[in-house]
């Protein structure tokens, strides 16, 4: 039988009822002739809470016993979703993500998948099993529990449906689909019927929360179609697939926006080859994501460098500046300042032109000032203040014909 991989996010599954909704969904799809791997979150909130819990105790609370604690919220999960299904008279068995030999490197709380085995999944899917799968999580090859980084059960459904060949997965979540901005700051958006790996993937990485975008990244290498629909209702869902041609006939597929960045500015660095790069390996150690970049041009053997990063790693960045020049740190200065990102993304931009005059002009005609720029084949994002983020959201949507 041929299988399919579905995915419930913590909303999906976040009380006793949910669960019970959830059971139902897998029901129908396994009494429809399929073989089924149900990979699970934790419950809505629950994550949140155990962070808060370890952060009461200490406010840097070491990275290895976060994974060992975080992890507990998928565990609880999968095993009320077995007890769920057996309720309803079908054969279930849970399994953590080390019993499904998710192989990660021993970067705790941000692990990077290595390689998948199976553990005795195929054994379990052969025997009639519906297997509830714990997300978010493997082990390093020290046997330790590692966790893949928030959203990480998306990445564990994706991998589990390349390593056992799925006909599809499917991620099902609060949402009914990928829209072309997110519904809750743009009232106009609508719903995409199709869209491509590299459109998912720079939406992803550029603040839609629908997927993560690690996931997205591994279904392109290994072509793995998926469907992005909602556990609430049984309407269609936006699929993620490979790029066809008449993509390219809509120029600005979605507006992403990301109002949880932070612009850093390293004054006073040295003005001399390689500075750069001891910067930006010393924020690779770090494990700190930068994003934008930009150099001043040096005077008097002194530079300037402004580049973006997520709030949640100032304090990690700053200490990497700090190490990259322990001789100059007292003369290092080191700035920080809340800012939004606003991206637009199509695979149509590639052969299309003006679609950076046509953003810029938006935004200059409604006195938004742009602070930092960067662009790829398929996207340009801006930097701009954070009041301005929802209002620029919307400009840009309408502007691109994206409300009709």
């Amino acid at each position: 039988m041929s299988i399919i991989v579905q995915k419930y996010g913590g909303t999906s599954v976040g009380d006793v009822n949910r669960i019970k909704n959830v059971a139902q969904r897998v029901k129908e799809t396994y009494n429809s002739g399929h073989s089924v791997i149900v990979v699970v979150s934790a419950r809505s909130g629950v994550t949140n809470d155990l962070i808060a819990r370890a952060q009461a105790l200490n406010t840097h609370p070491n990275e290895r016993e976060m994974d060992m604690l975080l992890t507990a919220g998928e565990q609880e999960t999968i095993a009320l979703m077995a007890m769920a299904l057996h309720q309803l008279g079908l054969p279930a068995v849970s399994r953590t993500g080390k019993e499904a030999g998710i192989l990660t490197d021993p970067n705790h709380t941000r692990a990077r998948i290595i390689e998948i085995s199976g553990g005795d999944l195929k054994e379990q899917l052969d025997k009639g099993k519906i297997v509830i799968l714990a997300g978010f999580q493997g082990h390093s090859n020290l046997g330790e529990i590692t966790t893949l980084g928030r959203g990480g059960s998306d990445l564990s459904a994706i991998a589990i449906a390349a390593a056992l060949d799925a006909e599809l997965c499917q991620i099902f979540t609060d949402v009914d689909g990928v829209y072309t901005a997110d519904p809750r700051v743009v009232s106009k958006a609508k719903k995409l019927k199709y869209i491509s790996y590299e459109e998912m993937l720079e939406l992803a990485s550029s603040g839609s929360k629908v997927m993560q975008n690690r996931a997205v990244e591994f279904a392109q290498k290994f072509k793995v179609n998926f469907e992005v629909r909602s556990s609430f209702n049984h309407n269609k869902g936006t699929i993620v697939k490979e790029e066809v041609k008449s993509m390219e006939d809509v120029v600005v597929s979605g507006v992403a926006l990301d109002n949880k960045q932070a612009k850093v500015v390293v004054s006073d660095i040295p003005d001399r080859p390689g500075a750069a790069a001891q910067l930006f390996q010393s924020l690779a150690k770090a494990d700190v994501c930068v994003d934008m970049i930009v150099q001043n041009i040096g005077r008097e053997g002194k530079a300037n460098m402004t580049f973006t990063v997520p709030r949640d790693d100032i304090e990690r960045a700053e200490s990497a500046v700090q190490s990259a020049f322990p001789q100059d740190a007292t003369n290092t200065i080191f700035e920080s300042s809340e800012i939004a990102i606003v991206s637009i993304v199509g695979v149509g931009m590639r052969s299309h032109s003006g679609v950076a005059a046509t953003l810029f002009d938006t935004l200059a005609r409604n006195t938004i000032n742009i602070q930092l720029v960067s662009t790829s084949e398929i996207k340009i994002s801006v930097a701009i203040n954070s009041e301005s983020a929802d209002s620029a959201t919307q400009l840009i949507h309408t502007a691109f014909g994206l409300d009709a």
